[in-house]
């Protein structure tokens, strides 16, 4: 089959990786891709033009399509491949919505009863900051548009509060702001599979969106993560049942069949999980930990879930753990260096994947193009055993300045 993979990051990298080793494959592509995924795959110019890339994929015959990035589901990539009759994995615009619009998604867990944070949206700056006068801190502050994971403020204070509804209320035309209730407790990723009627989730990870060690400093797109989460006996079942299958099913009802990744952001508080954000594709770096410990070939579970089958597969697993550690390049989030040399070693250390990001191949060798640069995952017999290949395969690489935290998983080790 001849596969296409949307995207240029380290998920991108993961997908590739992933699907390349399926006997399905027989030529891969990935538009635009990056340095890392060149080494698999044909990558293609693409400047985010949804209707190119569907003409381009027509002619050259693409037989299945994976989508990694949010942005280009929410402009409506899947609907435009479908209309040539091009399979693709990724939901539909409208099934989409429930990243493209956190008040939508809102809105919906209301509807169908999914347990979620209070909360109240807002377009007028002045209803919003009167509101935060009542509710007080702690708070949480939400672009409700795509942020690239770093739309979200959790205010200890109210002065932080009101910032970041000025902030998002300023910028562009028809801005909306969501002020949710603050909650307590681990976060935790599942991610699930569904063709709309059926939903198999994958193991449960778990992501560090905060820059510095101790989740102090500014939010990120996701600074590492573990897989798998050690969740409680029975969680993971009550998050299929109370939260995934209600919002599949409720979607159906609504005249929207959701055919991808369902990307639940969970917080396990004393009342059970309560869901933080819908995303509609695989985490990042969720993936990049979770794939390498996937039995199934990935390019059957894609063909299943396009085709509406997905009741005639069940995931299986590697008994392994993995984690993964993002290397930044210095000021990220806020004004990443590009240019800066990056040397991987010839051969990874043991138990070591390197799935590039924000990369640049040049004539004397790979630098730095955007702030994640590089996802550095270790595989494992358990968490502990993963974690030390991880870090051993940071200690490998020579970045100088980069940016990692240095207690990715400690607390799930704890």
């Amino acid at each position: 089959m001849k596969i296409l993979v949307v995207g240029s990051g380290g998920r991108e990298h993961a997908l590739c990786w992933k699907a390349a080793q399926s006997p399905l494959t027989t030529q891969l592509y990935a538009a635009p891709g990056n340095p890392g995924i060149a080494e698999l795959a044909e990558c293609i110019p693409w400047d985010g033009d949804v209707e190119r890339l569907a003409e381009w994929a027509a002619a050259e015959e693409i037989e299945l399509t994976l989508v990694g990035p949010e942005a280009p589901l929410v402009e409506g990539i899947a609907d435009a491949f479908q209309a040539r009759g091009l399979r693709i994995f990724g939901p539909t615009q409208k099934a989409a919505m429930i990243e493209g619009s956190k008040a939508y998604a809102k809105g919906l867990m209301e509807r169908l009863g999914i347990p979620t944070a209070r909360y109240r949206s807002f377009s007028d700056p002045l209803q919003a900051l009167s509101y935060l006068e009542q509710v007080g801190a702690p708070i949480v502050v939400k672009d409700s548009g795509l942020a690239a994971g770093k739309g979200v403020t959790v205010a200890s204070e109210l002065s932080q509060a009101r910032q970041a509804v000025l902030n998002i209320l300023s910028g562009a035309e028809r801005s909306e702001v969501v002020i949710e209730e603050y909650l307590q407790g681990p976060e935790v990723t599942v991610l699930a599979l569904t063709d709309g009627v059926s939903v198999r989730p994958l193991l449960p990870s778990q992501d560090h969106k905060r820059l510095l060690d101790g989740d102090l400093g500014p939010m990120t797109g996701g600074m590492g993560a573990i897989c798998p989460y050690p969740l409680a006996p029975g969680v993971l079942k009550e998050v299929e049942e109370r939260i995934l299958r209600p919002l599949v099913d409720g979607l159906r009802a609504e005249g929207i069949v959701y055919r991808g990744v369902i990307y639940a952001g969970l917080m396990l508080t004393d009342d059970g999980p309560k869901v933080l954000e819908f995303n509609a594709r695989f985490g990042d770096p969720e993936c990049q930990a979770i794939l390498p410990l996937l039995q199934t070939d990935l390019v059957e579970l894609a063909l299943a879930v396009v085709e509406g089958r997905l009741h005639e597969l069940e995931p299986t697993w590697h008994p392994m753990a993995s984690a993964c550690v993002v290397m930044a390049a210095p000021g990220y989030p806020e004004d990443p260096h590009r240019g800066l040399p990056v040397h991987l070693p010839p051969r990874p250390p043991q138990g070591v994947l390197y799935f590039q990001a924000g990369t640049r191949r040049t004539p004397h060798g790979l630098v730095t193009q955007g702030g994640r640069v590089l996802n550095v995952v270790g595989l494992g017999k358990d968490l502990r055993e993963a974690l030390g290949r991880a870090y051993a395969g940071v200690e490998a690489v020579q970045f100088e300045r980069a940016v990692y935290r240095r207690d990715i998983g400690r607390r799930a080790l704890v």
